[in-house]
């Protein structure tokens, strides 16, 4: 196995599948059913996250929400999406524990290191919710605390494209994808791979971030036997 532990970062935009709002239950059965995969083949595995399935905080702000109270909305969507991936995991038998950045008993525990790090040890799939609990952070950067303070071995970043490219594949045809590329070649050439607080904080803490397509079913398990799919960012 490739990473012993992991930080899977998932886009809440993906949960919608092919509906435009909200959670298709196929596609977390699909998701659901990848982790289980690798949680029994004893991947230590935790999990962010975001919730713009439901609603993204700075969308809000653009629509006369205030910022701040935007982006607790969007924590507690986050929330929302971690209780439904729990309740998927556990149907495919894996125990799976929500985690809150926000004191919100009984709905999930409040997050500590000793505490994720413990349910990691004993098997768990750990899924860490509300973000960082402060407004103006992005779940990316929620994502990079999280996957730097468990010690994990790489961030997995599950999204619709197989990995970096010079240009947005969805648009530019012509775009070129990249098999690995280090953090400050994504600085110089300006590409988007997460949020600039998240990518500075995982380069700082060399956390590595390897970029897959999380919606082709198998994937998951692939990267961490070691297949060459995705890009990776490193050092």
């Amino acid at each position: 196995m490739l990473y012993k532990r992991i930080l899977l970062k998932l886009s809440g935009e993906s949960l919608m599948g092919e509906q435009g709002y909200g959670i298709d239950s196929a596609r977390l059965k699909d998701y659901a059913e990848q982790i289980a995969e690798i949680s029994r083949m004893g991947v230590q595995t935790g999990i962010v996250i975001g919730g713009g399935n439901i609603f993204r905080g700075l969308s809000g702000a653009s629509k006369g929400f205030d910022r701040y109270k935007g982006d607790q909305m969007g924590m507690l969507a986050t929330v929302i999406n971690s209780l439904a991936l729990a309740s998927a995991l556990e149907d495919e038998g894996v125990k799976a524990r929500v985690l809150t950045a926000i004191r919100m008993e009984p709905i999930g525990e409040f997050y500590s290191k000793s505490k994720a790090v413990e349910l990691l040890n004993s098997g768990e799939v750990v899924i860490f919710s509300a973000g960082t609990g402060n407004p103006y952070f992005t779940t990316d950067t929620g994502s990079s605390l999280r996957g730097i303070e468990i010690e994990a071995d790489v961030m997995l970043k599950g999204t619709r494209v197989d990995g970096v490219y010079n240009a947005d594949p969805e648009k530019d045809p012509a775009a070129v994808k990249f098999d690995t590329i280090t953090f400050d070649e994504i600085y110089n050439k300006g590409l988007k791979v997460m949020d600039l607080t998240a990518t500075t904080m995982c380069k700082e803490n060399n956390l590595p971030i390897l970029v897959f397509n999380m919606d082709v079913k198998g994937n998951l398990k692939k990267v961490l036997l070691g297949e060459k799919i995705g890009t990776l960012v490193h050092c």
